[in-house]
């Protein structure tokens, strides 16, 4: 069962920087269509101050270090943004360290997509659809890790790598929510360049 989470939406959302589309525009659209259209509208979004990790997407989530203004939290945030894009678009995901759960670790999506049978490595010629969350510099052994993920917006033809929306990209700044075309690699600073290792579905 799919659930529509909506916040940020009002009399006011639309004048908000970065609100989330209003119900009514997100209730007309497909769950992968909702997930893009969320994605999609926090682009230009940055973290303050600059050069710091503090934002709003962890701090939905109540996790990281809590000395941000504006009540805003710090760590990096590229998981804690799909998962809320996720989230909020009506995808049934619980954020903590239990089997299944999604957290700030970007390799969480990977356990999740495994344990969903939703998991698709790049290798499997497999083709993201929108919606997917694609995971770059996938390391597994007694602890799997990641070096970043972000959310599928298309995957045109002719092209080795999906485009994309990044939380906590460095495409066009520290630390902001950017878009990026045919990314074959992490678009991140630390352990940028990591190439992808495969998708994870919400369905």
């Amino acid at each position: 069962m799919v659930a529509l989470v909506v916040i940020l939406s009002g009399p006011g959302a639309a004048r908000h920087p970065f609100a989330v589309p209003s119900r009514s525009t997100l209730a007309a659209l497909s769950l992968r269509e909702r997930i893009v259209t969320i994605a999609r509208s926090q682009i230009g979004y940055r973290t303050r101050p600059a050069h710091s990790y503090c934002n709003k997407f962890s701090a939905y989530w109540r996790t990281g270090a809590t000395d941000c203004p504006r009540g805003e939290a710090a760590e990096e945030w590229c998981a804690d943004f799909a998962a809320w894009a996720w989230r909020l678009a009506g995808v049934p995901v619980r954020y903590g360290f239990a089997p299944g759960e999604l957290n700030a670790g970007a390799a969480s999506f990977y356990a999740w997509g495994v344990a969903h049978g939703t998991w698709h490595p790049a290798s499997g010629g497999y083709r993201p659809r929108a919606g997917d969350v694609a995971i770059y510099g996938l390391s597994l052994g007694a602890t799997a890790s990641a070096a970043h993920v972000a959310i599928v917006t298309a995957r045109p033809a002719g092209r080795t790598g999906p485009d994309v929306v990044n939380g906590d990209g460095d495409r066009t700044g520290f630390s902001v929510v950017d878009s990026g075309s045919d990314q074959e690699r992490a678009d991140t600073g630390e352990g940028g360049g990591a190439p992808l290792a495969g998708y994870v579905s919400p369905e």
